[in-house]
């Protein structure tokens, strides 16, 4: 027969399982905004698209045109601002003013929102 120490370590523990379906929501609910945006970007797949990347520490933003498959201009920095304006000064050197704003699965607030309105000061449209 097993000990109940034996028994104890086989059982999951509950605090795991609620952690696990934590992240699980989060997941999906990350997929879920990620998928609605992108869908709206196929309607305007005429455009290149502004796709932006959020770390703890830094921003990125890309300029991507989809049908070539081809990354146009990109910009890397801690802040969003800066990283907005030399985007925006990046595309319009290669003739791009006009873009779609294709936030992933991040909500159009707080250094999404900054790298936006800074873009969009420096001249892109969308």
């Amino acid at each position: 027969m097993k000990s109940s120490a034996e028994r104890q370590e086989k059982l999951p523990r509950p605090e795991l399982q609620e952690e696990n379906n934590m992240l699980k929501r989060y997941f999906n609910s990350q997929q879920r905004r990620k998928v609605s945006t992108r869908m709206k970007i196929k309607k305007h797949s005429v455009l290149p698209r502004l796709s932006v990347f959020r770390s703890n520490k830094y921003m990125s933003a890309q300029i991507i045109d989809d049908k070539k498959g081809v990354t146009i201009a990109g910009a890397r920095d801690k802040s969003a601002e800066t990283v907005g304006t030399q985007i925006a000064t990046a595309a319009i050197k290669a003739g791009i003013k006009k873009i779609v704003f294709d936030r992933g699965s991040y909500q159009y607030h707080g250094r999404v929102k900054q790298l936006a309105d800074a873009a969009r000061k420096a001249g892109l449209k969308f």
